[in-house]
């Protein structure tokens, strides 16, 4: 009987560690408190974002900086929807998703056509339009106060803290609803960008983003690739976007600004450019910092409370990303995702090393 090869052993070791992930994911609502919820879940949001703009960016090589305003339109369409126009709160989301893809769809003849920077500061005017707007048009977004989002009802469970629900002896309020929501629609998300960016859309979009002339000779459609990997992007940011309202339970303007979309562009290069699991990494370490920095500021050094006059932990975690955004320039090119591909490939050869080496000779 044949021995498994060191392709076939990393194979089974990542599909063990999926299982592993999935498991424990499953068991956080049963032992962590809200706070930490709360923060995996705007860690999962964050991670749809960082998708949809990996695909752009990191795959196809498009620089967009308004990618906060795709999750403005996904969470306020949410609430205008569902709210105003009285429709079911599911159907109301997938709408919301379909508005973001259409804006992006509105803006997508624009992205076809302009590529680099020239493309980043077109789409740095829809952060301004979008904040105009959501000031301005207070009937709709509420102004400056914004609105309150109403909670997701699927299948008969309203995503709340009422009515009351008890699994297996503890409560299971809207975080603890809302947790497994959030898993659903990450593994989706991702698992769609995987079988985008592995099959012949991904050889063209990384084609048009390393060799763009050799693919328009090959006969790819550049501006219809550029044009519909920005609606597909602005899709997940719009989807990261209705799962933003529903974990924070009101969406405001402030929230959707400019910085937003440069944590977005922290979180991609932190994780690795093109890379599904990169975009998953870079999101949690983007998003958890800040609240951990916040939590545990008493303890640390140089990173007072927010409002006492000091290193808030709010700019204490942007100094830290940013310092890891240049790291990862320097030193990691391929992000934390490509040092852990590269720790892989080390180790397979290592495998490969050990099953080839001779057996050592027999004593007498």
């Amino acid at each position: 009987m044949s021995e498994p090869t060191p392709t076939a052993v990393a194979r089974t070791l990542r599909a063990a560690l999926c299982v592993a992930v999935l498991a424990a994911a499953v068991a956080v609502p049963f032992y962590l408190e809200g706070f930490w919820l709360q923060a995996g879940l705007f860690a999962m949001s964050a991670a749809i974002g960082a998708i949809g703009i990996n695909l752009l960016t990191g795959a196809t090589g498009q620089l967009s900086l308004g990618h906060a305003f795709f999750l403005a339109v996904g969470a306020y369409s949410y609430v205008f929807l569902s709210s105003d126009l009285g429709l079911p709160t599911p159907l109301a989301a997938v709408a919301a998703v379909i508005v973001a893809g259409v804006s992006g769809g509105l803006f997508s003849p624009i992205a076809g056509r302009l590529k680099g920077a020239y493309l980043g500061i077109a789409t740095l005017a829809l952060i301004f339009v979008g904040q105009h707007i959501l000031f301005n048009a207070e009937p709709v977004t509420g102004g400056f106060n914004g609105r309150p989002v109403p909670p997701m009802e699927l299948f008969g469970l309203v995503f709340a803290d009422t009515p009351e629900l008890v699994v297996l002896n503890v409560p299971f309020g809207s975080l603890e609803r809302l947790w497994f929501l959030g898993i659903a629609l990450l593994a989706g998300a991702a698992a769609f960008a995987r079988g985008v960016l592995r099959g012949r859309p991904g050889l063209a979009m990384n084609t048009i983003r390393d060799h763009e002339i050799a693919a328009g000779v090959m006969g790819v459609p550049v501006a219809r690739y550029r044009a519909g990997v920005f609606v597909l992007s602005s899709m997940y940011g719009g989807l990261a976007g209705v799962l933003v309202a529903l974990v924070f339970q009101q969406v405001v303007p402030d929230y959707f600004g400019m910085l937003l979309s440069l944590d977005y562009l922290a979180m991609i290069t932190i994780g690795g450019l093109g890379s599904v699991a990169g975009a998953v990494v870079g999101a949690a370490f983007v998003s958890l910092l800040p609240q951990l920095l916040t939590r545990y500021s008493d303890a640390l050094p140089l990173v007072a409370e927010p409002g006492s006059g000091g290193v808030s932990p709010a700019e204490a975690a942007r100094i830290l990303y940013g310092a890891a955004v240049v790291a990862v320039v320097l030193f990691l090119p391929g992000g934390l995702a490509g040092l852990a591909m590269r720790l892989g490939r080390v180790r397979s050869k290592e495998l490969r090393w050990a099953k080839s080496a001779p057996a050592p000779a027999s004593r007498r």
